[in-house]
């Protein structure tokens, strides 16, 4: 959990990116912004930078050769521990992420960097560095009064309701790479690996929530995959065995993979099938898979609207299965020569 309501604005300064693909060039300010004053702007400001950060999924500055080599860890490390080298540091960190903005879907854009104190993360107090780029820009409606009549103009702006790429770095757990929020609510593709990959250099922090997220993701891969039509399994016993996972990270503290196997999955056989498509899963993705950890509840929310329960007959029905498979009976009408679902229930809402 994330607590801003007692952190302030130490440093900000802003820099324009220029769009690479467009030969744009990138523009420095020549000094940080100065706040103190202004508490109305430091507000808005807030609301901007820390609104979009409402996940509990942190990552760490990485390098496949030591974490030593990873430029903006380096540069927020010198930042953190000498405050003087805010502003120096910021242009090298922003012409890094110009260096990087090759992708011809990147646009240029403001770069904010941000000098936080006393930010809480999981109850503890630490200072921060906020990296953000804003891309897009909306247009405003202004109304204003002239010889006594309204009359309207257009102003173009930024949304401080629409972050578009941002990382907050939290000055804790430096030696495995600080802990850290990142977002990219622009590029959803293989362009938005630029920014946290190319740019950042950031993996998945291994904790409860990353363990939980990896494998709820890998039983929604398993029915995809291997429990699924191809192999002959009934679309509702399907959806079953995808509520039932939920039920179980729903119900459940801890998680534990024998239990998991014997309240879930249930057939020997298909507990076979599930390890080989683990192994694979592991392989295929680099992701880890623990058999034990304490699930997170967060987690379980994020993934819970990717586990489609919903039984689709042509383009006239949609059937929402939430449980109880044994009131799901399937047949064949002959004379009609139309399959058909029976359902049973107790009472009509």
């Amino acid at each position: 959990m994330i607590d801003f309501t007692q952190t302030t604005i130490e440093n900000l300064v802003v820099h324009h990116i220029g769009c690479r693909g467009e030969g744009e060039e990138a523009r420095y300010s020549k000094d940080v912004l100065r706040l103190q004053s202004e508490e109305e702007m430091v507000d808005v400001l807030k609301q901007y930078f820390f609104k979009p950060f409402k996940t509990e999924a942190y990552f760490n500055f990485h390098n496949e050769e030591g974490l030593e080599q990873n430029l903006v860890y380096n540069l927020l490390v010198d930042v953190f521990e000498n405050a003087t080298s805010f502003y120096d540091n910021s242009i090298k960190i922003a012409n890094h992420l110009y260096e990087q903005s090759n992708h011809p879907k990147i646009r240029g854009g403001e770069f904010y960097m941000v000098l936080f104190r006393n930010c809480v993360v999981d109850g503890e107090v630490a200072d921060a560095i906020g990296i953000f780029k804003s891309e897009n820009k909306d247009t405003f409606l202004k109304v204003y009064l002239r010889d006594q009549n309204f009359e309207l103009g257009a102003q173009e702006g930024i949304n401080i309701k629409k972050l578009d790429k941002g990382c907050l770095i939290f000055n804790t757990e430096k030696e495995i790479g600080f802990k850290i929020c990142s977002v990219d609510n622009i590029n959803k593709g293989n362009e938005a690996q630029f920014w946290q990959s190319d740019f950042l250099g950031l993996k998945p922090r291994e904790d409860n929530y990353y363990f939980t997220n990896n494998y709820l993701q890998m039983c929604k891969g398993f029915v995809g995959e291997v429990f699924n039509d191809e192999n002959e399994v009934p679309k509702p016993d399907q959806i079953d065995l995808l509520n039932r996972s939920m039920d179980f990270f729903n119900k459940n503290a801890a998680f534990s993979e024998k239990e998991f196997e014997k309240e879930v999955i249930r057939q020997p056989e298909v507990i076979d099938a599930f390890q080989d498509y683990k192994g694979f899963f592991e392989s295929e993705k680099n992701m880890p898979i623990h058999d034990s950890f304490d699930i997170s509840n967060d987690a379980v929310k994020g993934e819970k609207k990717n586990f489609k329960s919903v039984l689709k007959l042509d383009k006239n029905f949609h059937v929402y299965v939430h449980g109880k498979r044994q009131y799901l009976e399937k047949g064949f009408d002959s004379q009609r020569g139309l399959n058909f679902y029976k359902l049973y229930y107790e009472l009509e809402h």
